[in-house]
């Protein structure tokens, strides 16, 4: 078996911490000031690390953050995930649409760092 773990640097690994468990309804498995990891039913989704720590070469300065990447979640409750969203006043770049490309209804917002989420049915 081959599984990816994404993981994405943060200004404030708390704070998004925060920010992806109200939005997506998943748990920390890990918590801290440096690193998190974030799982639904014991898998992992996505994994914070801060900003500079640990001397990884690509985590070291947020210069471009989230350039050439899409965070893509596909989710069972579409439109309570889209609520959650508008509860933490996140910035939208589209509202729920449907997608003629993957034949699903989506929306599309930033996240606290400005990484570009999609979120899809």
């Amino acid at each position: 078996m081959v599984r990816t773990e994404t993981i994405i640097a943060v200004e404030s690994v708390p704070a998004s911490s925060s920010f992806y468990q109200k939005l997506l309804g998943c748990n920390s498995a890990h918590g801290g000031e440096t690193f998190e990891i974030l799982t639904v039913d014991n898998h992992v989704i996505l994994c914070l690390h801060k900003w500079g720590e640990h001397a990884h070469p690509t985590l070291l300065q947020p210069k471009n953050a989230g350039n050439g990447l899409i965070l893509f979640f596909r989710v069972a409750n579409l439109q309570e995930v889209f609520e959650n969203a508008t509860k933490l006043d996140a910035t939208f770049e589209k509202e729920i649409h449907y997608n003629e490309n993957s034949l699903k209804n989506q929306f599309i917002l930033r996240d606290p760092d400005n990484y570009y989420l999609m979120i899809s049915e």
